[in-house]
């Protein structure tokens, strides 16, 4: 099998030369535009000579025509070199991460981070160097914000975690098929994205006025009227020309009077029609792929407007009303305007699709950025092939894992821990840096991963549907005047209610009551913990407190002790950050005092 490296090596490489061939030949038909453009002005000059001469009618028709085709295929190149440089961009962003350079990746979630949050502040799932940041493969705003609210509010439901692992399953080997739908999205990134709350409201917006069947006949029975005075008026001779021409300043001042209404209202339309062309694109390949997973299909199931026709096909009619809507700006339109009423005929036609399909954007919208999160776990899959979908229990409070390592750490240490009943709480030991609390931060990111339907680093997971509770990095809040000891006991607080009210509380508690003297900090512990494994929480505690190792024995095994120990070979302190059963019996504190430039005496 080969290599998911090698498959994005060949790929970047692949596309790099399709981008040189691509931009040879537009270089090529960019030159022949503008020697058809000088030979149009030639025989325009000479045609302005002689009007009558039918040889140079007929060749300065044929270059016309050659150069508007010529215009038309640049612009095709011009989309088509977007494209396949936005699929060489995807690969070549494939090779950076299976590199560990995606920490120079520009999107990392930062604007999601919240310190008060049950785990994601604590287990770095935003922000720099962060899980968001190393699986995040969205391009548009409704994208990342699902990515990040699923990563946030993983689902506690066995069904549905199971319904995304086969989901997750099946998109990872369509890798073909993501990049494709990521590249339809990643020319949109690229200007800019707004918050997709104005494009909604916007399509929910709706002005009866321009729906009601009087105001439609109105609009198209006037200018055919004005038409047929004009053509009575000036051709057949018929009409008195200041008939017509009434009609005309009519629908002149009708326009002109309320033009600022009018512009406020295509303004609108210009300020989403990059928006509506990649949603447009995107839903396209989402319908016409051919998918099998009930949770894709269910997704693609809302694809439809009330009167149950395609989202694609219905946002490829708005881009089409977005298109005519333009003409206006193009100032020799504008007698054509006028005449015809375009600009009130283009808004009844606006409107009209509003009310037909306008309030299910907000849905359509939502299911592309659902896809798109979908895509990203399934790119982390697929780059990851010794990853193992964890088992789903339907068991009270249980962790078991196989080989389990950090997914952002490149060289991260595996290890194996069992966590249920009878023994719910497991008590890490070990000296400063021997890996207490990335083991801690291991087990969480990876339960995170696990909810979200996605693969987990270790050679096997299962776990059942619990509540991730976290306390590790607190700190002072200086604005709020809060202390970091007080924002701990918070918490903690925090957590113990939630195992009174809660029996599927997992928690990762990291050096516990570190604020306070030893003697406190070791009776506080104590009762904590006592009062966790009665309320039938399980996790895990790391502490530097070995007289809490006596608790083992004190609760007949309710707690397991295991540790991290370093060793020193040519004086130099070394961990190999595996996990041991039993309490820590080594201590490095002198060696580090010297590190830090301490004398020892």
């Amino acid at each position: 099998m080969v290599e998911p490296i090698n498959i994005y090596k060949r790929r970047t490489a692949k596309y790099s030369d399709l981008l040189k061939g691509t931009n040879k030949t537009m270089n090529i038909i960019s030159t022949i535009r503008l020697l058809t453009a000088a030979v149009i002005i030639m025989l325009g000059i000479f045609l302005a000579r002689d009007l009558g001469d039918l040889v140079l009618w007929g060749l300065f028709t044929i270059s016309l025509l050659l150069f508007l085709y010529l215009v038309k295929i640049h612009n095709y190149l011009k989309n088509y070199y977007r494209y396949i440089s936005s699929i060489r961009d995807i690969n070549s962003n494939g090779i950076e991460r299976l590199n560990w350079n995606w920490k120079n990746f520009k999107e990392d979630g930062k604007e999601f981070i919240d310190m008060n949050h049950r785990f994601s502040y604590d287990l770095d799932i935003f922000g720099k160097n962060s899980l968001f940041q190393y699986i995040n493969r969205t391009y548009t705003p409704i994208g990342k914000e699902k990515l990040a609210n699923i990563l946030k509010n993983p689902p506690r439901d066995i069904e549905v975690i199971k319904s995304r692992q086969e989901a997750i399953e099946e998109l990872a080997k369509k890798r073909w098929w993501r990049q494709r739908f990521a590249a339809s999205a990643i020319e949109k990134e690229k200007k800019g994205n707004r918050d997709n709350t104005d494009i909604i409201l916007w399509s929910k917006h709706k002005e009866d006025i321009y729906t009601k069947k009087s105001t439609n006949i109105f609009f198209k029975v006037l200018p055919l009227i004005t038409i047929i005075l004009l053509l009575g008026a000036y051709v057949f001779l018929a009409i008195p020309k200041i008939v017509a021409l009434s009609f005309v300043a009519i629908q002149f001042l009708m326009r002109a009077l309320n033009s600022n209404n009018l512009n406020k209202e295509f303004d609108k339309i210009y300020k989403y029609g990059d928006d509506i062309k990649t949603y447009a694109k995107m839903i396209e390949k989402f319908e016409k792929g051919n998918f099998k997973s009930k949770y894709i299909l269910d997704l693609r199931d809302g694809l439809k407007n009330k009167n149950n026709e395609d989202a694609s096909n219905q946002l490829r009619k708005l881009e089409k009303i977005v298109e005519r809507s333009l003409n206006r700006k193009n100032m020799i339109f504008f007698p054509i305007n006028v005449l015809l009423l375009w600009d009130y005929q283009c808004l009844i036609s606006l409107y009209k699709w509003k009310e037909q399909s306008g309030d299910n954007v907000e849905k359509w919208i939502n299911i592309v950025g659902e896809l798109e999160e979908l895509s990203s776990f399934a790119g982390l899959s697929f780059d990851n092939r010794d990853w193992v979908f964890p088992n789903i229990e339907k068991k009270d409070s249980i962790f078991n894992s196989k080989s389990i390592a950090h997914p952002l750490l490149r060289k991260g240490v595996a290890n194996s821990i069992n966590i249920e009943d009878p023994s719910r709480v497991i008590l890490v030991t070990g000296s400063n840096m021997a890996g207490k609390s990335t083991f801690l931060r291991t087990i969480g990111i990876n339960i995170v991963l696990g909810y979200c339907g996605c693969k987990v680093c270790a050679e096997s997971m299962n776990l059942s549907i619990m509540n991730l509770q976290i306390c590790m990095r607190i700190s002072d809040d200086l604005e709020a005047g809060i202390s970091s000891f007080y924002g701990e006991l918070k918490r903690i607080n925090s957590i113990v209610e939630k195992s009174n009210k809660d029996l599927q509380v997992f928690f990762l508690l990291d050096e516990i009551f570190k604020g306070t003297n030893s003697y406190d900090r070791h009776i506080g512990a104590k009762m904590l913990l006592k009062q966790l494994y009665k309320n039938k929480a399980i996790g895990l505690v790391s502490t530097h407190d070995l007289e809490l190792g006596e608790m083992e024995k004190e609760t007949l095994g309710n707690v397991l002790n295991y540790h991290f120990k370093e060793y020193y070979e040519r004086g130099e302190i070394h961990f190999d950050y595996k996990l041991r059963r039993g309490v820590s019996t080594t201590r490095n504190a002198i060696y580090l005092m010297k590190m830090a430039g301490v004398n020892i005496e």
